[in-house]
C-alpha cells in the first residue's frame, strides 16, 4: 500500500477504536489512537499474515504488550478481514469475543493473551527464541507503552533478547508521553528510552509514529539488522486524530459520551475527507 492508502486505512482504524470504546462505555482510547498508524502498517504492509488462515505456522507474530489498548488491535484486525467490522460494537459485552484485553482463545488473529503490563514483551521474546531454535523464518513484533516500561520485567526480557541475539525480534515503544496518572517523566521518568535499550544490546531507531515513510524505513532497517534485536522508539500523540483527546492524560482510560462520540467521529470524517482530496 502507498502512504495515502495507509493513512486512509489508519483513519478507519481510528474510527473503529472510537466506535468500540463508545459502544462499550469503557476502554482506553488515548493509547489506542496513538499507535493506530503503526498497527495499520504492521497488519497491512509489514507482517506475513493471512486472515483466512490466522494460525498458519509461518506467520509473523504480534504481541500487544500494552493489552489495555486492545481496541487498536481489534480495529486493525477487523479492517484486515479477520472478523466483521460490526463486531467492534460488541467490545467488552457479555458473549463477545472482543474482551477488554486480547484473548488468544477467542479472537482470530490474536497471538497472545495480554494485559498484565510487562508480560507481553517476555512472551514475545520467548516466541522469537522458539523461532530460532526451530529454524523457522517468522518474525515477532511487540508493542509496549512508555508507561509500561517502568515494569522491571520489561528489562529482564530486554536483557534476555539482547543476550540471545534475537534479530527476528522487534520491540516497539509507543512514546506518547502520558500514562494514567499523568506525564511519564513525572510518574517515573524512563528517559532516555533509546539509551536504555542500547545498553541491553538492541539496535535502536527513533521515529515519528505518524510518518509512514519513517515507519517503513525503520521496519526495513530492523529486518536488515543481524545479530541483535531492534527497538523502535516512536514519538506519538496520545489521542491522535480526535481534537479533544490529543495529549490529554484524562483520555487514557475512559469512554466518550454520545456528544463526545459525535465530535470525535466528525473530527475523523474531516481527516478522511482531506485524505480523499489528495
Amino acid at each position: 500500500m502507498n502512504n495515502l492508502d495507509l493513512a486512509k486505512t489508519a483513519n478507519e482504524v481510528r474510527k473503529g477504536i472510537v466506535t468500540a470504546v463508545h459502544s462499550a462505555k469503557a476502554g482506553h482510547p488515548g493509547g489506542s489512537l496513538s499507535c493506530a498508524d503503526m498497527m495499520t502498517f504492521l497488519y497491512f504492509e509489514e507482517m506475513n499474515i493471512d486472515p483466512k488462515d490466522p494460525k498458519k505456522a509461518d506467520r509473523d507474530r504480534f504481541v500487544l504488550s500494552k493489552g489495555h489498548c486492545a481496541p487498536a488491535l481489534y480495529s486493525a484486525l477487523a479492517q484486515r478481514g479477520y472478523f466483521p467490522v460490526e463486531d467492534l460494537k460488541t467490545l467488552r459485552k457479555l458473549g463477545s469475543h472482543l474482551q477488554g484485553h486480547p484473548c488468544m482463545q477467542h479472537t482470530p488473529g490474536v497471538d497472545m493473551s495480554s494485559g498484565s503490563l510487562g508480560q507481553g514483551i517476555s512472551v514475545a521474546a520467548g516466541m522469537a527464541l522458539s523461532a530460532k531454535l526451530s529454524n523457522d523464518s517468522y518474525r515477532v513484533y511487540t508493542l509496549l507503552g512508555d508507561g509500561e516500561i517502568a515494569e522491571g520485567q520489561v528489562w529482564e526480557a530486554a536483557m534476555f533478547a539482547g543476550h540471545k541475539h534475537l534479530d527476528n525480534f522487534v520491540v516497539i515503544v509507543d512514546n506518547n508521553g502520558l500514562q494514567i496518572d499523568g506525564k511519564i517523566e513525572d510518574v517515573c521518568n524512563p528517559y532516555p528510552i533509546d539509551k536504555k535499550f542500547e545498553a541491553f544490546n538492541f539496535h535502536v531507531i527513533n521515529i515519528d509514529a505518524h510518518d509512514f515513510d519513517q515507519i517503513r524505513a525503520a521496519l526495513k532497517e530492523a529486518r536488515e539488522t543481524k545479530g541483535m534485536p531492534t527497538a523502535i522508539i516512536m514519538k506519538s500523540v496520545k489521542g491522535k486524530g480526535v481534537s479533544f483527546m490529543e495529549n490529554q492524560a484524562g483520555w487514557h482510560g475512559k469512554a466518550p459520551n454520545d456528544e463526545q462520540y459525535a465530535t470525535a467521529m466528525a473530527d475523523l470524517e474531516k481527516v478522511g475527507e482531506a485524505l480523499c482530496q489528495k
